[in-house]
C-alpha cells in the first residue's frame, strides 16, 4: 500500500509542527504562513515597539524551527498554537528584560512616574468601562492569569507554562480573580 503525502496546505498545525521536527522547509513555510499574522497582532497588543515584536517573532521560528522536535502535541493536552504562543510569550519577556538590563537611567533625573507596562496598555486599549476599571484593579497575579485565559484564549496548562506557575495555582488565581470581578462589578 502506498502512502499517499497531503501538501503542507492540507495539513494541521499540530502535523505541521511534526514535519517541521523532521526539517521538512514546506511545512514551516506554512506553518508560518498560517500563523504569523495572529502572532504579530497578538504580540503587538502586548508591545507597541514594532523593532521588538520583529525581534520577538524572528525568535520565535527560529525555536519553532530548532526545537519542533520538543512538541509534546495534544498527546500532552496541548496544541500547535498554545506551545507557538508559549515560545512567543517567553520571547517577548526575555527582550522586555533584556531592554530593561541594558538601559541607563539618565544621570541626575528626577523620579518620574511609573509610566504603564506594554500588558497594562493592551489592557487599557482592549477593555473599557466597569469592566476594564475592575480588571486593572485586581492584584497582578490575578490580572495576568485572567489576561492569559480570556483574553489570549490559552489553556490552564498554557497560562501555567507561560506563568511559570503550577496548574492549580492557575486554577485558584482565575477563580479568586472571577470572584474579585464579580463584587466590583455588583
Amino acid at each position: 500500500m502506498r502512502s499517499v503525502r497531503k501538501a503542507p496546505g492540507e495539513l494541521d498545525e499540530e502535523r505541521l509542527v511534526r514535519l517541521v521536527a523532521k526539517g521538512d522547509r514546506a511545512a514551516f513555510e506554512e506553518l508560518y504562513r498560517r500563523t504569523s499574522p495572529w502572532m504579530a497582532v497578538r504580540l503587538r497588543r502586548r508591545c507597541a515597539d514594532e523593532q521588538i515584536v520583529a525581534e520577538v517573532m524572528q525568535e520565535t521560528y527560529l525555536a519553532v524551527w530548532r526545537a519542533a522536535g520538543a512538541f509534546a502535541g495534544s498527546a500532552a493536552g496541548g496544541t500547535a498554537v498554545g506551545w507557538l504562543w508559549t515560545i512567543a510569550a517567553r520571547r517577548l519577556v526575555d527582550a522586555f528584560r533584556r531592554r530593561a538590563h541594558h538601559a541607563e537611567p539618565p544621570p541626575a533625573a528626577a523620579p518620574q512616574p511609573v509610566a504603564p507596562a506594554a500588558e497594562e496598555e493592551a489592557l487599557a486599549a482592549t477593555v473599557d468601562g466597569d469592566v476594564g476599571d475592575a480588571l486593572r484593579r485586581l492584584a497582578p497575579e490575578l490580572r495576568e492569569v485572567l489576561q492569559a485565559m480570556v483574553l489570549d484564549g490559552l489553556s490552564v496548562r498554557e497560562t501555567a507554562v507561560l506563568l511559570g506557575v503550577p496548574e492549580g495555582t492557575v486554577k485558584t488565581r482565575a477563580r479568586r480573580a472571577r470572584i474579585a470581578m464579580r463584587k466590583a462589578l455588583a
